[in-house]
Formats: structure tokens, sequence, C-alpha cells
């Protein structure tokens, strides 16, 4: 038994007479009838009783029919939305991103990927920079959008735009007039901090022992909206990418450039295999400047270079 039977079964179940069906199915009569008995013989049970003027349904018909309309829906409905793909197989991109860059690029360039690549179903994932690059060593993710260069080895980079690190203070702090703020300033600043598990803390550690220095830490959140929100009801200082407060503005926090040295961020794409992946990365990197160039010129480089990791 095919879905061609069962589609000649209902035609002929539905008219109660083969040579009302065969002009509804546009084949011959005596072709139909073959169809209907080769049924019968391969299902071993007998599906209408002829008589002169008609058929005539058994019961074993009726019971056909019933299974027969749901499987032939399923089909017709599966082939329409197998059309939409125009030949293209279903895939799935998954896609980590840090926290602090998530909401700078994510909305919009999830439409322009759905526009763009419409069988494409991209998963995004928030992660740390060190598990969006255990992830990709690993293979369960395909790209991530973090700080450039890749700590691991065997992962490659490419620029999208640059960023550079930002204290951040409530209206009434104490340096709330000054233009900017020098690192060994900020130094002195108690802070309310990401986790160090985030790379944004892992840098600002970083740039404190060139100074020879630790961070002043009176508490640590793990989520940078909340340290956004928590930041005016207190005295203390965080630091943030500068880009973060396009998307996260608040008249009653006030963002001061940190300088002697300034901390550039290069944010960019990572994967492991840069040849393999060339259409991928080319495909976001074009769509996530668009995404950029709506909201500022400001970008990084143009063409896809190899970081070392």
């Amino acid at each position: 038994m095919d879905f061609k039977q069962l589609r000649y079964f209902v035609a002929v179940y539905e008219e109660g007479h083969v040579g009302r069906a065969a002009e509804r199915l546009s084949i011959s009569q005596p072709a139909l009838s073959q169809q209907i008995r080769q049924l019968e013989q391969n299902l071993d049970v007998s599906l209408f009783e002829r008589s002169s003027k008609r058929l005539l349904p058994t019961l074993a018909a009726h019971t056909l029919y019933n299974h027969a309309l749901p499987l032939l829906d399923g089909l017709q409905q599966a082939r329409e939305a197998l059309r939409n793909f125009k030949g293209q197989a279903l895939r799935t991109l998954a896609i980590g991103v840090l926290q602090t860059v998530h909401t700078s690029l994510v909305p919009q360039m999830l439409e322009r990927v759905r526009k763009a690549q419409p069988h494409l179903v991209v998963q995004i994932y928030e992660l740390t920079g060190l598990e969006i690059e255990r992830r990709l060593l690993n293979g369960s993710l395909d790209i991530g959008i973090s700080y450039l260069p890749p700590r691991q080895p065997g992962l490659h980079g490419v620029p999208l735009y640059e960023d550079e690190l930002t204290l951040v203070i409530p209206e009434q702090h104490p340096l709330r007039e000054f233009k900017k703020v020098s690192m060994s300033q900020a130094a002195e600043l108690p802070m309310l901090l990401l986790g160090e598990e985030f790379q944004i803390r892992q840098i600002w550690q970083a740039q404190l022992a060139n100074l020879g220095r630790r961070p002043q830490v009176q508490a640590e959140l793990n989520n940078m909206a909340g340290i956004l929100d928590s930041l005016p009801h207190t005295r203390l200082a965080t630091v943030l990418p500068g880009r973060s407060q396009q998307q996260h503005g608040n008249k009653e926090l006030l963002w001061k450039p940190l300088s002697e040295p300034r901390v550039p961020l290069k944010v960019g794409l990572v994967c492991r295999d840069l040849q393999r992946q060339q259409g991928t990365l080319e495909l976001l990197r074009s769509l996530l400047e668009d995404s950029m160039n709506a909201q500022e010129p400001r970008l990084g480089g143009t063409s896809a270079v190899e970081v070392p990791g």
C-alpha cells in the first residue's frame, strides 16, 4: 500500500463509482480498477461490494477511509512546508554571545539572519568568554561573539568593532564632574562588579595588575542589567564596555571614559575552523555590520583576518 493507492481509494469511496472517480483523478477507468484490486490483494480484505450501478464500501473500507484521510492531509501539509525551503535543508546555527555585548548586537542580528537565510534556525546562548571558547572547542557551538584575541589555542577571530572599557558611576558620585577618570583614580574606587568568571572583570583585573593594584570589590552580581539597576542606589562604581550605554541608558548613571591608559576592547566573531566556516562568518559579519551601521558608523575591520589564539 502506498499514498497513490490511498488517494485512489479515497476517490472511489467518496464517488461510489469507478467512472466518476477515474474522471476526478484524470486516469483511465481500467487503470483505477486495477489499482483498487491490487490494494485489496495487498491488504487481504474486500473494500467494495460491486453492484450494477455503484460500489458499496465494506466495513473494512469505512475503517481504511477514516485512517487514510489524516494520512493524506499530513502528506499535503508536509509538502507545503517543505516548499518554503525552496530545496534548502533545515540547518541550525549555534552562537555563543557575551552578556556584555549581547544587547547591542543580537536583537538586530536575529531579524536580519531570518530574512537572509529563512531556512536557518539560530540558537543564541548568553555565556561567559571562557564557556564560549570551551564550547567552540568541543563542537557544541558554531560561532562565538567575544573579545579578541581568543585565549584558547586553536580558535580564530574575525574583528567586528572596537569599544573601550568605561567607568560607570551614579549621578551623585564624587567623580561626577570629571570628564575622564584615570586608571589610578578608578583603582581607588569601591566597586560593584561582574563575577570573576566574566571577561570584562578579568580585563579590569589585568589592567590593575599592571599598576600593581587589585580591584576594590564591595559587591558582585552576575547580571549586567542588575548592576546598572543597582548602581543609582549606591555610591559604588563599575566598569563596562562603553557601547553598553546605548542599550542601557539611565539618567541616574554617568559614563566616564578611562584614561592613562585607555583600555581598548576588540569584539569579534570567534570560530574553530576559519576556512570551513568562512561563508557563515562572512554572512554574520555583513549582517552585524548592517545592524551596527544603523546605530552608529564606527566599526572594526572590513575583512576576515585571523587573530592568533
